[in-house]
């Protein structure tokens, strides 16, 4: 039988108030409020505790504090990525980032979600998430949402305040709510 983590990065309905989704959930919580705490010039300290939150990250990896995420654990971030302020990080599902990647403030990645059936979400008290993908290259601007389950193909860009719902090819740029491609760059 499966546990609640494993349903739950298996895309399938879990309880998210698990006994160990919860611990897993404050062990993240207590790490992002040491690494909010520090003072700008505690890079060393900083990346020693995002290294902890975030173990699979590349080279020259830089987040802006502040910074939230349920579990650090299901995030994947590539070389050369940028990770401005107040970023938010549902990583219920696997979030990968690639390889020289800028996000740009205020972005949000979702990849938690909840049934639209509320005899299963408020009764049962499920939930579901699915993995986000970023390729390589990719330009986030500010303010940004990004949905359950989408994918931003390499070298394309996501126009300030879109909101994307669907897959995004590579070498575009993508606007608006929903997000659409407005243009395929070279």
């Amino acid at each position: 039988m499966k546990t609640e983590k494993e349903k739950m990065l298996h895309g399938e309905l879990y309880n998210g108030m698990d006994p160990e989704l919860l611990a897993l959930r404050l062990r993240a919580k207590d790490l992002l409020y040491e690494i909010d705490k520090l003072r700008p010039s505690e890079l060393g300290r900083r990346w020693s505790l995002l290294k902890e939150l975030i173990p699979d990250t590349g080279e020259n990896f830089y987040l802006e504090p502040p910074f939230k995420c349920d579990y650090g654990t299901n995030i994947t971030i590539g070389n050369n990525v940028f990770i401005n302020y107040n970023c938010v990080m549902l990583d219920c599902a696997h979030i990968t980032i690639g390889n020289n990647v800028l996000i740009a403030p205020n972005v949000s990645l979702y990849a938690a979600t909840h049934p639209t059936d509320s005899h299963t979400r408020v009764e049962l008290g499920l939930e579901y998430a699915l993995p986000i993908s970023i390729g390589n290259n990719v330009w986030i601007g500010g303010n940004v949402s990004i949905l359950p389950g989408v994918s931003i193909g390499d070298n394309s860009v996501i126009g300030t305040g879109s909101v994307v719902t669907r897959d995004i090819p590579p070498c575009c740029i993508a606007v608006g709510n929903p997000c659409r491609v407005i243009k395929k760059t070279t």
